[in-house]
């Protein structure tokens, strides 16, 4: 958010460097006559430097420039990227439902642009058999290849196996209108 600019008999100052509204320097001039000049444009006296020394100020029309900032703004937030990372847990005796449905999941997140952690999770006996967990990882890996590249890949790391899937680079990320 930008901070409020100080307009007509809001500005403190005895006298101001005024500025028209086309952009061209007019002086210094007494502040009455800066207010009364802009109301005769029907436009508003706008303090846009007050730490200047004496303080510039602008003939414009203050709620204009108000809805131009914000739109600017707004415009910049929704170019603004959401990169996070995403996380996906699965089982090594995962249903073929299951992990179509894990799979849908981790190409929407990579396609909105995030990284996706996808982890295989053993419990007991699961852990005499860390094959399973890598064959499921390189099935999905087969399954997003369109979409995604393996960026890390671990060994077993205690009851996990894990593996990071970024977006590929041609990839049109997702936006939202």
């Amino acid at each position: 958010m930008t901070k409020r600019l100080n307009v007509n008999a809001e500005i403190r100052a005895k006298e101001v460097r005024l500025i028209g509204p086309e952009g061209k320097q007019i002086g210094v001039v007494p502040l009455k006559m800066a207010i009364d000049a802009a109301k005769q444009l029907d436009l508003d006296l706008v303090e846009v430097a007050p730490q200047a020394n004496p303080p510039v100020a602008k003939v414009m029309d203050y709620g204009k420039h108000l809805y131009e900032q914000e739109r600017a703004e707004r415009e910049a937030r929704k170019q603004q990227r959401a990169t996070g990372q995403k996380a996906i847990r699965l089982r090594p005796k995962i249903d073929d439902h299951d992990f179509a449905t894990k799979v849908r999941q981790a190409r929407k997140f990579l396609e909105a642009g995030h990284s996706v952690r996808v982890q295989v999770m053993f419990r007991r006996r699961e852990m005499r058999r860390p094959e399973l967990g890598t064959q499921l990882l390189d099935r999905l890996t087969e399954e997003l290849g369109d979409v995604a590249q393996v960026e890390a890949r671990s060994a077993m790391e205690g009851r996990f196996t894990t593996m990071v899937l970024a977006p590929r680079g041609g990839v049109a990320t997702a936006t939202r209108e």
